[in-house]
């Protein structure tokens, strides 16, 4: 387990980072998809 702190503004970047790297993806790949929002899930609202 890690632990890091982010600043509002790092919050949003990984927010939009991560969504920006969902909508990458297609059907084919839906562990990505699966594992890309289990973490997205895990982070607090920015």
């Amino acid at each position: 387990m890690h632990t890091i702190e982010l600043t509002e503004e790092e919050l949003r970047l990984v927010h939009a980072a991560l969504r920006s790297y969902l909508d990458d993806f297609g059907h084919e790949e839906a562990d990505v998809l699966r594992a890309i929002k289990a973490l997205i899930a895990k982070l607090p609202r920015p």
